[in-house]
């Protein structure tokens, strides 16, 4: 995995924690550095600050989702809800405000790469990796979602979907017209059993609904979300 923290205690102490979890760290102290790194070897997980030198990890993230969908977690001191979105919109999977539990940081890693698949690898991804079960094609309007080949095409044309974006439209087209919650959406798709902010959901949520169509998915205001037939 790779992390990017400028705050050298900080970067040692996480660094140590991880690796006593089983990961096998590598280290940047600035975004270019970092990114430099991510490109040159491709992590399996990457845990980026916000505020960091060079390049900021907003920018960061936004550079490294040109071209891979690995899973990126942001983590910062800053809580302000305008920052935690535009950490989402930029491309990060999680975002996780300082200070904050390692455990909690390990367990989010994990479910991001529970999300990503076996394909991500890893000591964080042992033990069963949650696989869709094979069942008939799933349609609502234009949008077709194949559970068995994990294709989502729009009309004809395939969409590119994120790991989190791919588990989300899932999940709706397995209960079309049915609302789910923020609080199932978490639990389901990020894992967090023991609740999480659902700023995440909703920005992939948004994510997502620029790739299948706005109209497609129906905000039930108060409860959740929908997809609809």
């Amino acid at each position: 995995m790779l992390l990017v923290e400028d705050d050298a205690v900080l970067r040692e102490a996480t660094g140590m924690a991880l690796e006593r979890h089983g990961f096998r760290v590598r280290t940047a102290a600035d975004g270019l550095t970092g990114l430099a790194m991510f490109r040159s070897h491709p992590p399996d997980v990457a845990v980026l600050d916000v505020m960091l030198p060079e390049l900021d990890g907003v920018s960061l993230v936004r550079r490294i989702r040109e071209t891979s969908g690995v899973p990126a977690l942001m983590i910062s001191a800053r809580t302000d809800p305008i920052d935690v979105v535009q950490g989402l919109e930029a491309g990060a999977d999680d975002y996780l405000t300082k200070p904050y539990d390692t455990a909690v940081l390990v367990a989010r890693m994990r479910a991001a790469l529970r999300r990503a698949g076996p394909a991500a690898g890893g000591p964080a991804a042992e033990g069963p990796v949650e696989q869709p079960e094979p069942q008939r094609l799933l349609r609502a309007g234009d949008l077709t979602v194949d559970a068995r080949s994990l294709e989502v095409r729009r009309g004809e044309r395939l969409l590119e979907l994120t790991p989190t974006e791919l588990k989300l439209v899932l999940e709706f087209a397995a209960e079309p017209g049915v609302v789910l919650s923020r609080s199932t959406l978490l639990e389901r798709v990020w894992d967090y059993n023991w609740g999480g902010d659902s700023r995440v959901v909703d920005v992939h949520v948004q994510r997502l609904r620029a790739k299948v169509g706005h109209e497609r998915i129906e905000t039930v205001r108060g409860f959740g979300y929908k997809l609809r037939p």
